[in-house]
């Protein structure tokens, strides 16, 4: 799934294509990935609009249109959003929603395994969409201290990965990231989140902004779906210490990155740089 790194460099990536640029038509081919409102009542209220501005709230994507209505991508699992220019091809067979520009442009989503979704709202009904309205402060954000973090964390019994994982005390973080970051600041994904240390929060604060910002800088990361919003790939899956990585050597110690689960999901460490 697109964490925040990947929908920052989509965001950077397609606004100097689309910023200023007239929606001239809109095409759905698969109206149950609109989510809010209906598919006729979405296209309507996105129809004949300038797209004023690209904003970014943790892993939704928003392009701000001139009647004060935001056009809301929710990526997930495999949705890609893309710019192809006037008269070029598009190599996607997973199209779903495409929006023509007043320039003969095209923005194209697409999505193969379909859990993506799509809102146009206006700005006083931003709260129905829950995960975006009840969201945490994000990393690289003024509200995304260690003081915050030490605060969200006190007394938890959850384990720290899901704790990171979880939107609502931390905007942003997926997989990927959490793993990396637990990996930097020394801390075992099982640990309970209320146990860390000072020194620990405080490390882990640190980690969580520096891969953050280490996958933008690197345009993300791509095993296998994400593009950005020129269609091309990330590099940040050359520079990953642990995550996708079981199995093989530690680049700091040596010892074999191990795999493991913690709420569900799959979860890379190095059990020596990484002690519970």
């Amino acid at each position: 799934m697109p964490e925040m790194p990947e929908i920052e460099t989509i965001r950077r990536s397609l606004e100097p294509h689309i910023r200023g640029r007239k929606i001239e038509n809109v095409e759905v081919l698969l109206a149950r990935q609109i989510k809010w409102p209906e598919p006729e009542a979405f296209v309507a209220r996105i129809l004949q609009e300038d797209i004023v501005g690209l904003e970014r709230i943790g892993k939704y994507l928003l392009l701000q249109l001139s009647n004060q209505v935001s056009l809301i991508f929710h990526l997930r699992m495999t949705g890609q959003l893309v710019y192809v220019a006037a008269g070029a091809a598009d190599a996607s067979h997973h199209n779903r929603v495409i929006i023509y520009l007043d320039d003969g442009a095209r923005l194209v989503f697409s999505d193969t395994r379909t859990f993506g979704t799509l809102y146009a709202m206006h700005q006083d009904e931003l709260w129905r969409i829950r995960g975006m309205a009840e969201m945490g402060p994000e990393p690289l954000s003024e509200k995304f201290t260690a003081e915050y973090l030490a605060a969200a964390a006190a007394g938890r019994k959850t384990r720290i990965k899901s704790f990171l994982l979880d939107q609502s005390k931390v905007g942003g973080l997926g997989n990927i990231y959490v793993d990396e970051a637990l990996f930097l600041a020394g801390v075992h994904p099982m640990r309970l989140a209320g146990s860390l240390t000072g020194d620990e929060i405080q490390r882990l604060h640190e980690a969580v902004n520096r891969v953050i910002a280490d996958g933008i800088a690197d345009g993300g990361t791509t095993f296998r779906d994400y593009r950005d919003g020129n269609g091309g790939k990330g590099s940040h899956q050359d520079n990953l210490f642990v995550y996708g990585r079981d199995g093989e050597a530690c680049k700091r110690c040596g010892t074999l990155i191990a795999k493991t689960k913690v709420g569900g999901r799959g979860t890379r460490f190095c059990p020596s740089c990484q002690k519970i």
